[in-house]
């Protein structure tokens, strides 16, 4: 897994340049530098992401993935602009390999690594450019994210819910280090979606007299094939900016229903 910093020279691609804090990170080695790239995702370790707080009423849930209707516009047409993200907020659009690696952070488990129990191992993704597609704001300031993912999926969000719901307490192994990611389901967000969730997160690592805690919270919501991730993720005490979050959320949500 590479380290941050190189990918986000990826995201730099087609995309102008600003002042970011990024994270070179190894499994379980992570350093806060302050480097010249486009907006990335930090992330604990090249082994997990996290999740945090939410609040709402579920709506219900399609119950065969046979019956996920399919939305027919492109995954990048669906993203919010980087405009819609607020002061002090600046993003940008993650091409698809960094994408990828920014999916694997925002569920808490890298590529490759070895989950137990074996059953909390995320379902399988397409990381295309037709299956995934992400955009990331970063508040230079804070060190923290604001991330939204849409995806393309062949089952109903109550399976995922299901398998966090089994999943409080996941060991994560990779290249010999080891890191435990905590999930907490809370009430899903109100919105007019096919169903909904919300995750809260932590992912620690490290040795236990400094242990490095990285911390999320997810609003999910799935309309047909087209699943909606809006995670704050940070590594200090800041608290989620659940205004913004909120808001992005509604808005992407919004424009997928109506497409």
């Amino acid at each position: 897994m590479p380290q941050m910093a190189e990918w986000a020279e990826k995201a730099q691609i087609g995309e102008r340049r600003v002042v970011v804090t990024s994270i070179h990170r190894g499994y379980f080695g992570c350093r806060m530098t302050a480097v010249a790239a486009a907006v990335m995702l930090p992330a604990a370790l090249a082994l997990a992401g996290c999740s945090s707080v939410v609040s709402g009423t579920a709506v219900a849930a399609n119950s065969q993935a046979g019956s996920l209707h399919h939305v027919a516009a492109s995954l990048s047409s669906l993203l919010p602009a980087p405009g819609a993200f607020p002061a002090p907020y600046t993003a940008v659009v993650l091409p698809p390999p960094a994408a990828a690696e920014a999916a694997h952070d925002l569920v808490g488990i890298a590529a490759g690594a070895t989950v137990t129990p074996p059953s909390c191992q995320p379902p399988a993704q397409d990381y295309s450019a037709d299956g995934t597609a992400i955009i990331v704001g970063t508040d230079n300031s804070t060190r923290s994210t604001i991330t939204i993912e849409l995806a393309r999926v062949t089952e109903p969000l109550s399976q995922r819910r299901d398998q966090l719901r089994e999943c409080t307490k996941v060991t994560v192994r990779k290249n010999g280090n080891t890191a435990t990611l905590r999930s907490e389901l809370t009430p899903p967000p109100p919105i007019d979606a096919d169903d909904t969730l919300a995750v809260r997160q932590t992912l620690t690592s490290g040795k236990a007299v400094k242990p490095l805690k990285q911390s999320m919270l997810s609003l999910v919501a799935q309309v047909g094939d087209v699943r909606i991730t809006a995670t704050f993720m940070t590594f200090g005490s800041n608290r989620p900016d659940t205004a913004t979050l909120d808001q992005i959320f509604t808005d992407v949500v919004g424009k997928v229903r109506r497409s």
